[in-house]
């Protein structure tokens, strides 16, 4: 796979006013958990902790990847984002408001500004439509271009914008490849114009040789029109290349956020430390990083006590067992946070 290339991050912020300033999406104890029923004829207080708790930031421009074993509720984090999914409690806030209270008629205003990459390029795309009516479909919803010449002009230029030619719009999704069909579905996420896209593992279902492309294509948008991406992928190797700062997720909870520089260079949680040490790099210096997790991941439904993380962590202690630890900076200012209560720190 060919390396794609890394726009320069956005400055940091050097004042918590400006930082605020710049942000374009945060999350406050953000939670969503779904009620575990005890059978036919029982009712059941179990509930599956999808997320929990969870404080992220995105900024203006930038890409925030979020990595994680299958089922950590990365999927779910990138719903709530854009509340196709609705939250148990906390707070969305998008460019300074709290958009988790807002009914649907409240939010359509905003539906041009949040837009989402589905990671199957073929089920997420309407087989019956042509790819001009796909692309089209949110254009007439939001009347930004008159129907007839205006509305094909605009879909003829977002198609070779992701690199397909203007004479694909008469095509049906199932005479592309998947790689097309992903750009197709890149194109309908622009076709509005957002300022923030969540790309939920838009690679994962494709070629090999395919992925660099999309990823590239998603780096050249980037540069172009200055779109947040939240970038949920499981491939720590593509994270590293498309990412600014990088979010790591654990049965619910974020354990571990920093720029990616730092978070490659020097992780500090134990669960960070296995993912790297295990992605199949060639590397001599991640071997320092291997950490043989034992025991499976325990089930949302019923998660451990303090420290979700503790019955498979080498470095817990006694507090872990009985105290979920802040997630926090260890060196105040470094925007490196963490939740554990014996991270690894460098000396």
């Amino acid at each position: 796979m060919t390396e794609p290339t890394r726009a320069a991050a956005p400055t940091p912020a050097q004042k918590p006013e400006d930082d605020k300033r710049r942000t374009l999406v945060a999350t406050e104890h953000l939670s969503k958990y779904y009620p575990v029923g005890g059978g036919l004829f029982s009712r059941s207080d179990r509930l599956l902790r999808a997320v929990d708790d969870v404080n992220i930031r995105v900024r203006r421009g930038e890409t925030l990847g979020l990595v994680g074993e299958s089922g950590c509720g990365k999927s779910t984090l990138g719903r709530l984002l854009l509340r196709l999914l609705e939250p148990t409690y906390g707070r969305i806030v998008y460019d300074g408001k709290d958009i988790a209270p807002l009914g649907q008629a409240q939010l359509r205003p905003l539906r041009r500004k949040m837009q989402i990459i589905f990671q199957d390029p073929y089920s997420s795309l309407n087989p019956r439509m042509t790819v001009r009516e796909i692309v089209a479909e949110a254009i007439r919803i939001h009347s930004l271009a008159a129907r007839g010449t205006e509305e094909e002009g605009m879909v003829s230029d977002l198609l070779k914008k992701v690199g397909l030619r203007p004479e694909h719009m008469n095509r049906y999704p199932h005479e592309f490849s998947g790689g097309q069909r992903q750009r197709v579905g890149i194109a309908r996420a622009l076709a509005v114009q957002p300022e923030f896209i969540v790309c939920d593992e838009p690679i994962s279902a494709l070629d090999v040789s395919i992925q660099a492309q999309i990823v590239n294509l998603l780096l050249d948008l980037q540069d172009e029109l200055g779109v947040a991406f939240l970038f949920i992928s499981h491939d720590l190797k593509v994270v590293q290349h498309i990412s600014h700062r990088v979010a790591v997720m654990y049965l619910g909870h974020v354990v571990e956020q920093a720029s990616v520089e730092k978070l490659y260079a020097s992780p500090m949680h134990p669960y960070t430390r296995a993912l790297l040490g295990s992605s199949p790099v060639p590397d001599p210096e991640r071997k320092r990083l291997r950490v043989l997790l034992e025991g499976d991941v325990p089930s949302p439904i019923d998660p451990p006590p303090g420290c979700s993380f503790h019955p498979r962590c080498p470095r817990a202690i006694s507090q872990c067992k009985k105290e979920a630890p802040p997630f926090a900076e260890v060196h105040l200012g470094s925007g490196h946070k963490v939740a554990c209560w014996n991270p690894h720190v460098e000396e």
